[in-house]
């Protein structure tokens, strides 16, 4: 199997998980200690978690497959700045409730610490521009694909529905940007481009190889 189909792969398997991260994910109010224990304490909260951190790793693998290594450097550095910022949301603060802590205190602590949240949002803005840099050789689907990156950050003001509608965008972009990978029409986005019809009649570059 050649590399971009394993990226294909990967990318397709990283937009299952990014819709399962909040259809999965349970929606108690965290503002008060009841709904807070409730949704940190849960087995589902471990797992919704996990699974975005593993989407993220999966597409860090996949963008190695383009010939361009940019968005793939740029993606990774995002990746491993918000992956810690997820860990701790993940698994400490599931100890946290587990133990009937001070939950509410604990997690705005953690949340909102300067360092964590600059990571964090250093991190998703990064990968966000790993993203758009990979959207430039992919076409529709790779603006769809950066599209759900740039309203990553966004996305976590808003309420439950719309974070399932993200993550629902996030599957469209993953899967369609791996389709594209599959049939090997994703070009390298440098110089200037040759075209050559692909099987259903679009038009893509080849870019300098």
């Amino acid at each position: 199997m050649t590399t971009k189909r394993l990226g294909a792969l990967a990318l397709a398997s990283a937009g299952v998980l990014f819709l399962l991260y909040p259809a999965v994910r349970p929606w108690y109010d965290e503002s008060t200690v009841d709904g807070a224990t409730r949704s940190m304490s849960s087995s589902a909260w471990v797992a919704s978690h996990l699974f975005a951190m593993l989407g993220f790793v999966l597409v860090s693998l996949a963008l190695l497959s383009l010939r361009r290594r940019t968005p793939a450097a740029v993606f990774w550095a995002g990746a491993g700045l918000t992956l810690p910022y997820y860990g701790a949301e993940d698994f400490a603060l599931h100890a946290v409730a587990r133990h009937q802590a001070d939950v509410l205190a604990i997690t705005e602590d953690f949340r909102y610490g300067p360092v964590a949240v600059t990571m964090f949002a250093t991190g998703l803005l990064a990968m966000a521009a790993g993203a758009v840099l990979a959207a430039r050789t992919a076409g529709p689907g790779g603006r769809l694909f950066a599209a759900g990156f740039v309203l990553f950050l966004p996305q976590f003001f808003t309420p439950a529905p719309v974070r399932i509608a993200h993550g629902v965008l996030l599957l469209a972009g993953c899967l369609w940007l791996a389709h594209s990978l599959w049939r090997g029409a994703v070009g390298d986005g440098t110089g200037s481009r040759s075209t050559a019809a692909v099987s259903d009649g679009a038009v893509v570059g080849d870019g300098h190889r």
